[in-house]
């Protein structure tokens, strides 16, 4: 399937990483409508241009604490249409989980170094402007490790894998192809995890990946 150009804006406070990512972006398609060094300034183009997804580093001036994310999660309460990859040196799980309580459609958050491989981040950005999920594997597994999470206890390691897996934002398909099982394996393991957390499963993948996150919030990940 050939991936439709993605109008996207970017922010990341570093001249040298930020004229990469834009010079990488146009390489593949994208159109990079606008750039920001600081939260402020992404939040006025986000505005402006209203791009199909807006690419944020947590860290900004003039702290580099949480600009970055308050402004991921301003972006999501003020123009929820507008996808958010927010992108991190290290996993931050209290910032994760900032960002996804409202739902984990449209949101993407991925470690640098997973920027760096191309074709990974190219593919998370339009998952994620096509209202999907694109989070880091090692996110998850610290969201699902978060401590206090004890429905998960009940889950059997493969629907564990399963979950871990379907958190990531795979479809069905895609998470039977990583395990070598069925399909309809997969959806009988999906089923499982959401009649043990109490969850009705939809035939949705986003509502899907939205309500496994929910449940980690509630959790106190």
């Amino acid at each position: 399937m050939i991936n439709r150009d993605l109008c996207v804006v970017l922010a990341e406070d570093s001249v040298v990483l930020r004229d990469g990512m834009v010079e990488l972006l146009r390489a593949r398609g994208c159109t990079v409508a606008a750039t920001a060094g600081t939260a402020p300034e992404l939040l006025a183009a986000v505005a402006e241009h209203r791009p199909d997804v807006a690419v944020v580093d947590i860290r900004m001036p003039p702290t580099h604490t949480d600009e970055g994310i308050r402004a991921a999660v301003e972006i999501r309460a003020t123009t929820p249409e507008v996808g958010v990859l927010v992108f991190s040196q290290h996993v931050e799980t209290a910032w994760a989980s900032r960002l996804l309580a409202d739902g984990a459609a449209g949101i993407g958050y991925l470690l640098k170094e997973r920027v760096a491989r191309t074709s990974e981040f190219v593919d998370a950005l339009h998952r994620v402007a096509d209202g999907g999920t694109a989070l880091d594997p090692e996110v998850v597994g610290r969201l699902l490790r978060g401590g206090r999470h004890r429905r998960l206890d009940t889950l059997t390691p493969r629907e564990r894998e399963v979950l871990e897996l379907v958190a990531q934002g795979h479809s069905n398909r895609s998470v039977a192809a990583l395990l070598a099982v069925s399909e309809r394996a997969v959806e009988k393991h999906v089923a499982g995890v959401f009649t043990k957390f109490g969850l009705r499963a939809t035939d949705a993948d986003n509502r899907r990946v939205k309500a496994v996150l929910a449940y980690l919030e509630e959790g106190g990940g």
